[in-house]
């Protein structure tokens, strides 16, 4: 059985991705359960009753001193799910047709883990996924869940999701799936949409990313000496905040940024630079404890 799992916390989006996989979920030739672990405390109950008895709901009660639930959902989702194939995505996904079939073909074949490929639902997104890191032999050195598949046997092996982090859960179990010897298939046409929201929700969403970055080299200390390699940006940025104050002595030392703003003049150079800023506050927060 195929267990397709969303984590949901008063998103009212998730209407229409939960139409779309229930579509989805028909196509497939082995059996499909699809699962909500909510978060909204009653609030998406009018989702819940439309997809009833297609979709089973998961009430989420939140542990106490626990402010972001994400992992601790996740790992409820895996308990609940009768599947020996997992596969996660967000609220507000849109999957293209036939992008169920396409992600779990891999884990049908014999591979433990596999990744699609996310973008944006309009322009070319910020968080555009182009399965970044992929090798010429197919395979990813890392992944989120928002666009996922797993055997339970491997997710089972690492001891799921880390609930000791807010963010940056996914790619630490994709870390620790990789350090233990699994492989992650790269699925380039299994994509899925996404409406990554306004510039404020993503400036936020990019100070969460770069703490989460920051906490996941933390833990996972045999990864630094690839960092500037693997992660330039949370190098690059940080120290660039942390040097600000030499702008009271050389006045252009802000041109920098002109730097990676001609390399992203594609892609809206304002806005991937304090897009970048914003992640390396969150690297920096991270790194003072707070």
């Amino acid at each position: 059985m195929i267990s397709i799992v969303i984590i949901s916390k008063n998103e009212s989006a998730l209407d229409a991705t939960l139409d779309i996989l229930q579509v989805q979920a028909a196509q497939v030739d082995e059996p499909c359960e699809i699962l909500v672990v909510d978060a909204s405390d009653g609030r998406l109950d009018h989702i819940r009753k439309g997809h009833e008895p297609d979709v089973r709901w998961i009430q989420f009660q939140r542990p106490p001193g626990v402010g972001v639930t994400i992992p601790h959902q996740r790992n409820m989702g895996v308990r609940s799910a009768a599947g020996d194939i997992i596969v996660f995505t967000d609220s507000g996904c849109y999957p293209d047709d036939g992008w169920l079939a396409r992600l779990t073909a891999p884990i049908r074949a014999g591979e433990a883990v596999s990744a699609g490929r996310t973008l944006a639902t309009a322009d070319r997104g910020m968080y555009d996924n182009p399965l970044r890191g992929a090798h010429a032999d197919g395979y990813l050195n890392e992944c989120p869940t928002i666009n996922m598949a797993f055997r339970r046997v491997a997710y089972d092996e690492v001891g799921g999701f880390d609930e000791n982090f807010a963010y940056g859960s996914d790619i630490d179990f994709s870390w620790r799936l990789t350090d233990v010897g699994y492989r992650i298939r790269a699925v380039p046409d299994a994509v899925i949409r996404q409406d990554w929201g306004s510039w404020r929700r993503q400036l936020k969403r990019s100070y969460s990313y770069g703490k989460a970055r920051a906490r996941l080299y933390r833990k996972h200390k045999s990864r630094r000496k690839r960092i500037l390699r693997d992660d330039p940006i949370l190098v690059v940025y940080p120290l660039f905040l942390i040097g600000l104050p030499l702008t009271l002595i050389f006045p252009l030392y802000p041109a920098l940024l002109l730097v990676p703003a001609f390399r992203n003049r594609s892609n809206g150079p304002i806005r991937v630079v304090v897009d970048h800023l914003a992640y390396g506050a969150g690297a920096l927060s991270e790194l003072a404890g707070r």
